[in-house]
């Protein structure tokens, strides 16, 4: 209807990957461009006949560290004086309900949730006054990261960049902006262990797109990973870990030995 928030979807049908709008427990099967004019193909399936899958395929992902100033306190590190930008590895992609495999060999290994923030159109040497208009929608992310590794290394592309470390989804908000009052939350085994609002950011999200679009061209279906709040922590297996973010819903994965 219109006016209703448009929940749009990836999905897994016999094999075969379609596009979709979450409607409630339904999912109505669409076509076309997210950025532009989806079609009402007037068939819908249960969403528990599907499997999601994320809700885009991004060439990139871009991500910042230490937006939230909490975040960085509880690490014992400074408040950066631009965006921290760091690349995490496409193979990383995780669907909703995907498994986090945690190796056995790394020590510790945190939840991060962040907002992904996709890009609609290529984008390069935008302000920050033009940077929303190259956005086509917001989704949940989740940061997983071997922190050991990450201090380790002095980089950070090994410790994120681990396969099933990057858990994106269940959907995808199509909406220009959301309000500085949303809520990200994660939940481990249902207990809420962060709790932030975006109006928290050090950067916001225009920001963000000025800054990255001044070296790399951002593409159409890239992700930006906005940063995450406080209250990091481990993960075991056998965990279950939820992003929860205001208007989108919830991003769950359990987590397994790494085999």
């Amino acid at each position: 209807m219109a006016g209703e928030p448009r929940l749009y979807c990836r999905f897994d049908l016999g094999g075969t990957v379609y596009q979709g709008l979450l409607r409630g427990n339904m999912v109505d099967l669409v076509k076309g461009d997210p950025g532009g004019s989806l079609e009402d193909l007037r068939v819908s399936y249960p969403l528990s006949r599907v499997r999601l899958l994320p809700p885009v395929e991004p060439q990139t992902l871009f991500c910042i560290g230490r937006n939230y100033a909490d975040h960085a306190k509880e690490l014992g590190n400074d408040v950066p004086e631009e965006p921290l930008v760091f690349l995490k590895a496409r193979s990383a992609l995780l669907p909703p309900e995907g498994s986090i495999e945690i190796p056995s060999w790394v020590g510790r290994v945190d939840y991060e949730g962040e907002l992904g923030v996709v890009i609609r159109k290529p984008c390069r040497r935008v302000t920050e006054e033009q940077a929303l208009d190259y956005v086509l929608g917001y989704t949940c992310f989740n940061d997983v990261t071997a922190r050991d590794l990450q201090r380790k290394d002095g980089q950070w592309s090994r410790a994120k960049g681990f396969d099933t470390f990057a858990p994106l989804g269940p959907v995808l908000l199509l909406a220009r902006e959301m309000s500085p009052q949303t809520r990200v939350r994660t939940a481990l085994n249902g207990k809420v262990v962060q709790d932030g609002r975006l109006e928290q950011l050090i950067f916001p999200v225009p920001r963000l797109i000025a800054h990255l679009s001044r070296f790399a061209t951002l593409m159409p279906g890239d992700v930006i990973a906005t940063g995450t709040p406080e209250g990091v922590g481990p993960l075991k297996p056998g965990d279950r870990v939820e992003v929860q973010i205001d208007g989108i819903g919830t991003l769950s994965n359990v987590c397994i030995p790494d085999a």
